[in-house]
């Protein structure tokens, strides 16, 4: 059994989506995953996601995983199955706006800062938590606020990294019980990378992220 196929078993074990991040990997790499199975492929640069969306098979699911610019939602409005990083309300009101536009709706995680990083993006959650309660939401009719995304600090301390998953656990507990209690859809909490995914989905991740483990070490 290869590593592809291990790892996509335990999420499955564990009812945890795989992102396979396919960042600065080419088409044939990503190809040879595609043909095991894999159809959630995670990018992080607007003009590469395109490129490979635009030559690739059209059932692959493309999430955005890393920051992103308002003037660049337009390129991905109409084909994004997911947009991992909503850090902010300016990109939120962008995406709905684009998301009109192509006529369809686009689901969004809300990137919470848990990361001690100041490189780390991300909503400090007390402001989220008073943008939602000052009805942040109510416009946003083309987008489907699915969760929340957090990235832990870049560290071999296990347990500041658990600290941090704990606390996003908590805090998508919260916001499901103050502000997303009638929506089924609030579902995923997306944490975990190819160093720390198992202490992630110990910490309650139903989405992990996943490059180097799958694809090997990038340049």
């Amino acid at each position: 059994m290869n590593t592809y196929q291990s790892l996509s078993n335990y999420c499955i074990e564990n009812n945890a989506t795989l992102v396979a991040v396919s960042k600065t990997k080419p088409n044939s790499t990503i190809t040879e995953l595609y043909d095991q199975g894999q159809r959630i492929f995670g990018e992080n640069r607007v003009q590469e996601i395109v490129d490979k969306q635009t030559s690739l098979p059209n059932d692959i699911l493309w999430h955005m995983i890393g920051h992103l610019q308002t003037n660049k939602v337009k390129y991905i409005a109409p084909f994004i199955e997911m947009i991992h990083s909503g850090d902010r309300k300016s990109l939120l009101k962008e995406i709905n706006k684009e998301a009109k536009k192509a006529n369809r709706k686009i689901d969004i995680l809300l990137q919470i800062k848990i990361a001690q990083e100041e490189s780390k993006y991300g909503w400090e959650y007390d402001d989220l938590r008073n943008q939602l309660s000052d009805g942040l939401l109510v416009p946003y009719e083309y987008i489907n606020i699915r969760g929340v995304m957090g990235m832990a600090t870049f560290t071999d301390n296990e347990m500041q990294v658990k600290t941090e998953f704990t606390n996003l656990k908590t805090y998508f507990d919260e916001l499901k019980a103050d502000h997303f209690e009638d929506l089924k859809q609030f579902d995923t909490l997306s944490m975990g990378m190819s160093g720390d995914y198992k202490l992630a989905i110990e910490c309650g991740s139903n989405m992990i992220r996943v490059g180097s483990l799958l694809f090997g070490a990038r340049n």
